[in-house]
Order: structure tokens, then C-alpha cells, then sequence
């Protein structure tokens, strides 16, 4: 399947000096025109079946402020989502949420390699060159990856204004969570509206923990960063939290964490 003409990934910033590097893995709804609209009405292509709305715009901004490299996936994730396995069962979703997708039914082996080498194996072959190239210059690199989510999630509202989804590492999700629990009237969840249990920490799973790179998931939720204006608002307020984040606090949580358990340091 060819990407008829589209990067499947894009790069920007590639120099930038910041230890952070920001990635957004549901940047676009844009699909191939061989795939068609997979046999849903135009309109379903802006929803959030299709990406993660205002999620780009604030990664894109994050990145600026902080100098940082910024890589997003630039097909949508009806096509395929490069935030899973290539063996999860939502890889190529045939539902989404509640949504049917018609052209993601019943594919063969065949058509799923094509989906894959569409974007997935792009974007992760490129998110590992980038890691590697930086860490063979001895580059610090602390991952943060940005998405949005809905208010009302099959019948359900979401309260949380943000949250920090994390594993065992929490270098970066325990001063992020401190720092936007300091910002009034901002509702904030610790694994909230999913955790990694939802198979949804991937992109982290595959190349943050193995290499023990400090990283964090961020989930906005898509009513805070509908405009520009708001997408900066919220841009502006993770990247003074990350900017204070200092490399001492980190490595000594990463020391801490290695620690076998019942380790106590001696007073």
C-alpha cells in the first residue's frame, strides 16, 4: 500500500537542543486514498475515533517552547494505531467505541502487513532512529507523549481536565501530577482516563523502558484545546512544569526505583 505521496511520519526539530522529546502518535485523520473514507460518512474522519483532536497543536507548540524534537505519526489510527502492538486486537480497530468501520472488517494477513507498513513500522522505525541518533551523541532524552480525550465516553463524563497515565517510572508523571495539582480549578487524574493496563502506553513500553529513558503519557482532555489560544494555555503550562523538573530529582527516583524492595537507605 503506498503512502501515495505523504510522509507516514514527520521529524521536526530534529536539533533541538531539549533533554525532552515530545511524540504524538494520533496527530492526523488523514487516509490514503486507496483506503477510501473505510466506508464511514466524512464527518466520523474529524471525530476522535479518527485522532486525537488539538493534541498536535499543543505537542507542536510544547516542542517550540521547549526546543524540543517533536515526532508525530501523520496517518490516522482508523488506518492502523501506531500505539499498540502489532498483535493487539485493536490494531486495526473494526469498532471504535461505539462507531462500526466498515473497511477494517475481516482483513487477511496480507492486508494487514500493508496497514502496517503504512505507517506503523514507519513511525516506530523512525521514533527509534531518532532515540538512538541522540543517545549516540549522548543526548539526555526524556519522552513525553501527548494525546487528547473525550468528555463523554459511552455514556460516560470524564471529570479530569488532564491526566498523567504511568507505570512503575513515575521521574516525570510524580512532578508533572505536583505541578498541575498546584493550577486551580484544573480537575487532574493519576492514570485517569486510562492506565497501562488499557494498553495504551505502547509507544513508551517499547521504547522508553527498555532503555531507561524517563517518560510520561499526557491526556487532555479535547474540550480544553478546541483554539489556539487554549491550545497554548495548555502548552505553556506543561512546559513550565517540565522545565523545572531538575535532572537530580530524576536520576534519584530512577536510583530509588532500582532499588531492590525492603532497601532502606541508612540515615
Amino acid at each position: 500500500m503506498a503512502n501515495e505521496g505523504r510522509d507516514p511520519v514527520r521529524v521536526t526539530n530534529p536539533a533541538g537542543k531539549s533533554r525532552y522529546l515530545i511524540v504524538c502518535e494520533h496527530a492526523s485523520n488523514w487516509l490514503p486514498a486507496s483506503l477510501g473514507t473505510l466506508g464511514l460518512p466524512a464527518a466520523d474522519l474529524e471525530r476522535h475515533i479518527a485522532w486525537d483532536p488539538g493534541a498536535l497543536p499543543v505537542a507542536a507548540r510544547l516542542a517550540e517552547i521547549l526546543d524540543a524534537t517533536l515526532v508525530e505519526s501523520c496517518v490516522s489510527r482508523l488506518a492502523i494505531d501506531c500505539n499498540r502492538p502489532v498483535d493487539a486486537p485493536d490494531l486495526i480497530a473494526e469498532t471504535s467505541e461505539t462507531t462500526r468501520i466498515p473497511g477494517n472488517a475481516g482483513l487477511g494477513a496480507a492486508e494487514r502487513e500493508a496497514r502496517i507498513a503504512l505507517s506503523h513500522r514507519p513511525f516506530h522505525d523512525a521514533l527509534a532512529g531518532v532515540i538512538e541518533d541522540r543517545l549516540a551523541q549522548g543526548h539526555e532524552t526524556w519522552i513525553v507523549t501527548i494525546h487528547s480525550f473525550t468528555p463523554l465516553y459511552k455514556g460516560v463524563s470524564r471529570p479530569w481536565h488532564i491526566g498523567i497515565i504511568h507505570d512503575e517510572d513515575e521521574c516525570l508523571a510524580a512532578p508533572l501530577l505536583a505541578g498541575l495539582r498546584g493550577i486551580a480549578g484544573i480537575t487532574v487524574g493519576a492514570n485517569q482516563p486510562y492506565s497501562p493496563a488499557d494498553r495504551v502506553y505502547y509507544t513508551l513500553e517499547r521504547h522508553a523502558r527498555p532503555r531507561e529513558l524517563p517518560c510520561a503519557m499526557v491526556e487532555i482532555r479535547n474540550d480544553e484545546i478546541v483554539d489556539a489560544a487554549s491550545q497554548d494555555v495548555w502548552a505553556q503550562r506543561l512546559a513550565t512544569i517540565l522545565s523545572g523538573i531538575e535532572e537530580s530529582d530524576v536520576k534519584l527516583r530512577m536510583e530509588t526505583a532500582r532499588e531492590p524492595k525492603g532497601y532502606r537507605h541508612s540515615a
